[in-house]
Parts: C-alpha cells; sequence; structure tokens
C-alpha cells in the first residue's frame, strides 16, 4: 500500500510539472484601441495564445515577448484599418510564429519577424535573426492579398535580418566623434566596441489557405 501510494504521488507530481511548463493562454475578447500596444510576456519562451474575437484599430500593435516560438490562433479577427503583430525572444532575434486567422474584416495587417539591430551602449546582444513564419488564413473569412499596400486586405510579413543598416564608415565616423571629447569617450561602449558585428539571418514566410483550426 506504501509504494502504491508513493506511485500516485509521483504520478501527480509529474502531470504538474507538465502543466506549468504548457504555456496555453484563452483569451474570448480582446480589443485593442487606436495607437495602444498590448505585450504578452508571461508564461515559456514557447506559448499557445488562442483568441476568440480580435480587435485591432488603427496602428493597434500586438506583441510577443521573450518568446521563441508562438502560436497564435485568431477565431475572429476584426482590422477595419492598419494593426501589428510581432515577436521576439528578448534578445533581438525574432519568434518563430505560426498564425492561424479567421478574417471578419481586414484593413492592412503588419507581422513583424525581423531581428532587431544591436544598439552598442544601451544593449550587448548581437543583431538578431528574422523568424520564420507560417500565416493560415481559413478560406471562409477574407483572404488576404500582398500585392498592394493601398487596397484593402493587404497582408506583410517581415523577416530579415538585423544590423542591416549599419556600416564601417558610420562606425569609424562614431568613434571620431567621440575623440576629443574629454574623459573616456568610448567608457559608454560595451567593452570600448563600437561596430555591432554581422548582420543577423533572414528568416522566411509563408502564406497558406486552410479549411479551419
Amino acid at each position: 500500500m506504501r509504494y502504491l501510494v508513493i506511485f500516485f504521488l509521483c504520478a501527480f507530481m509529474a502531470g504538474t510539472a507538465s502543466a506549468q511548463t504548457d504555456s496555453v493562454q484563452h483569451i474570448q475578447r480582446l480589443e485593442i484601441k487606436k495607437k495602444k500596444r498590448i505585450t504578452i510576456s508571461k508564461g515559456d519562451s514557447s506559448i499557445k495564445v488562442i483568441i476568440d474575437t480580435l480587435i485591432m484599430h488603427d496602428r493597434a500593435y500586438l506583441e510577443f515577448f521573450g518568446k521563441k516560438d508562438v502560436d497564435l490562433q485568431i477565431k475572429n479577427a476584426f482590422i477595419p484599418k492598419r494593426a501589428y503583430i510581432a515577436g521576439t525572444d528578448g534578445k533581438n532575434n525574432a519568434s518563430d510564429m505560426t498564425i492561424t486567422a479567421r478574417f471578419k474584416e481586414l484593413g492592412s495587417l503588419y507581422v513583424y519577424a525581423s531581428g532587431r539591430d544591436a544598439f552598442n551602449g544601451t544593449k550587448t546582444f548581437p543583431n538578431g535573426n528574422g523568424g520564420t513564419v507560417v500565416f493560415n488564413y481559413l478560406n471562409d473569412g477574407i483572404a488576404p492579398q500582398q500585392e498592394s499596400s493601398k487596397e484593402d486586405h493587404y497582408l506583410e510579413i517581415a523577416t530579415k535580418g538585423g544590423g542591416l543598416v549599419g556600416n564601417a564608415k558610420a562606425d569609424i565616423d562614431n568613434i571620431f566623434s567621440r575623440i576629443g571629447s574629454g574623459g573616456r569617450p568610448l567608457g559608454q561602449l560595451p567593452q570600448g566596441q563600437i561596430y555591432s558585428g554581422s548582420p543577423g539571418k533572414n528568416g522566411k514566410s509563408e502564406i497558406k489557405e486552410v479549411n479551419g483550426f
């Protein structure tokens, strides 16, 4: 009997640990007002978010922070004008994202899974890699188009690597601008470095029509 109790106790603890590592959030209704930002950062580095109704007003922003992998399911999406969805692991790399959505209304949606730039002096992480994005849209809703950003139903996905805007000349100019300023001109830079390193790797994206979730 004693060994049987220990067995069930161990099984219960194992089940509890598994539940704690699984990060799933179910949101019945989420409305993001004009120019407002909602950031989802709680939970594990891999997260699944199910939203029954998502309403994003003009220039509304939904961001996943500290997430390596994001599985976002939107049962009904209402995006009348322009909105943004982005994901990052918090270390300049973009999140890998699988987004499945039924568009009830779609002006334009921009998905940002680009690597972020390394900003020496404030951040020490290298230039980030772009993410892998799979975007599934349900065929019983609006089908997005990628041809013209000036037309309705526009969908754009960015997956470029970070650090593409920096160059050696700008770094050298930055060094010379600091020399002669007195004190320790390079003291505010991590390890006295100016150059942020090699650019991050580009990611990739895919858009598919699906029958259901």
